[in-house]
């Protein structure tokens, strides 16, 4: 069987001398100073756990500040998708996972003050009763070997003094004092001073013992109270990683068009679906867009003749449009679109002469009030001569032009073969008082017959009904002012 280890001690039970030179009280002082230290040591764990205790209830208090920081409904929070899965649902993931670091925190704080502080202080208890027993036990017994050992060396020096005596004496001494009775006086104090002595160590002895056990306890108590410790803060630490790394989660899973796909559904009426075909200014419709004053009586490309100096040229295509309002607008073509489409020419029908048709060609003559009130007033009147597709288009325009202008105004002459002959009468001049008419070939007139063709040139009357001829307008103003 092996031998039992044993700890390192000093030798007290060794001395040879009657009353040892060695305090009997050093064993008691060192074991108390051993528990002190441990007291001192498990008041530093307690500091530490009770800091660290009032520290999460601080933590609690700053993550609710921290909370309040996202507390609000989120501005132009109708922007975004209210279910979850968007930026709406992932601020309510950061206030419920923030309100719940902030509640571990206190939770923590109320474990590691009910279960983790208490073993501490009842061990801080236990240590402080272990000095009150070895003050009680093993100290009472140290001053009663010191007072044995006081006892036996009073009786040691007075049988020194008389033994110092005895030969100078010549042995007379007296009974009491005899130094045979004064040793077996020491041997008797010595007796009772060897007993506290040893029972003194028998005490210390199971003090030693008792301290092995004791420092164990302790080291276990303050592991169990460690162990609390990092279950607790360990499982408040697990619980705050995993919401953090809810938030982090939740938010990487956000499809990165999830927002703006429920943006474009909900704000369907203010923007623009790209599938949807383009607006055409044809397919749309706005007030007055077809009445009847917007509609021509007749419209389409005519050609024209230059006059002047561009007759050379001969006849140029235009568009060309009999309105309500009894104009004939000329137009480079029949384009609204491009640019702002405005009149090359207009001839207010009612203050024109009409005159006959010839196959394809019919000629209108009359100034052109295209250039305003005042241009027109002081334009020159000029004779038009028109070319359509075909006689039966001619025949068409001509009837439409006719009917604007009144019957008073259209007569029977027939486009002249020659470059129109523009009149020099300007605004303003002095007129005879007879105006005179310009020859009307009446030959080879639909429906004209073998008329006569004897009117004059001075006649200056009204022709007659089958020839419908007037020599100009009879309305005076100017157009638009009838």
């Amino acid at each position: 069987m092996a031998a039992q280890s044993s700890l390192p001690h000093r030798g007290t039970g060794l001395s040879e001398d009657a009353v040892p030179d060695t305090d009997p009280s050093d064993t008691s002082k060192i074991l108390l100073e051993r528990l002190q230290a441990y007291k001192h040591a498990v008041g530093y764990l307690e500091d530490y756990i009770n800091t660290t205790d009032k520290m999460q209830k601080t933590h609690s208090k700053e993550y609710e500040k921290i909370l309040k920081t996202v507390s609000n409904p989120l501005k132009e929070g109708h922007h975004f998708d209210q279910s979850l899965g968007g930026i709406a649902g992932l601020f309510e993931n950061i206030r419920s996972n923030t309100q719940g670091i902030a509640n571990a925190h206190l939770e923590t704080e109320k474990n590691i003050k009910g279960s983790v502080l208490p073993l501490l202080e009842r061990l801080h208890t236990e240590i402080k009763h272990k000095s009150k027993e070895l003050s009680g036990g093993a100290v009472k017994g140290s001053k009663n070997v010191d007072k044995a050992r006081n006892v036996t060396q009073k009786h040691i020096e007075l049988l020194g003094q008389h033994t110092a005596s005895f030969a100078s004496s010549g042995g007379k001494v007296d009974a009491g004092n005899d130094p045979y009775i004064l040793q077996r006086g020491v041997n008797h104090r010595l007796s009772k001073q060897v007993l506290e002595e040893n029972n003194n160590r028998q005490d210390l002895i199971a003090v030693q013992n008792s301290f092995q056990q004791f420092e164990a306890h302790v080291i276990q108590t303050i592991q169990q109270a460690m162990t609390a410790f990092l279950q607790y803060i360990g499982g408040q630490l697990d619980r705050q990683r995993g919401m953090y790394a809810d938030m982090v989660s939740t938010a990487q899973k956000i499809p990165p068009d999830f927002e703006f796909n429920g943006f474009i559904k909900r704000n369907s009426d203010y923007l623009i679906d790209p599938a949807a075909p383009k607006r055409t200014a044809t397919n749309i419709s706005f007030p007055n867009q077809n009445h009847a004053s917007t509609q021509p009586l007749i419209s389409g490309t005519l050609e024209r003749k230059s006059r002047a100096l561009g007759a050379l040229k001969g006849y140029s295509t235009g568009f060309y449009a009999v309105t309500p309002s009894k104009y004939l607008h000329e137009f480079k073509d029949d384009d609204d679109f491009r640019k702002d489409p405005t009149a090359e020419m207009s001839l207010y029908l009612p203050d024109c002469t009409i005159g006959g048709i010839s196959g394809e060609k019919f000629n209108v003559k009359g100034k052109d009030a295209s250039k305003g009130k005042v241009g027109g007033a002081l334009a020159m009147s000029h004779e038009f001569s028109f070319k359509a597709h075909s006689p039966a288009d001619a025949e068409k325009w001509w009837k439409a032009i006719s009917e604007a202008a009144g019957a008073t105004n259209v007569t029977n002459e027939l486009p002249s073969p020659i470059s129109p002959v523009e009149s020099r009468n300007v605004s303003g001049q002095q007129y005879p008082q007879e105006k005179k008419v310009d020859p009307v070939q009446t030959q080879g007139l639909p429906g004209q017959g073998a008329q006569s063709a004897s009117a004059t040139p001075a006649s200056g009357g009204a022709l007659s009904a089958g020839t419908m001829r007037s020599p100009g307008s009879g309305v005076t103003g100017a157009p638009g002012q009838y």
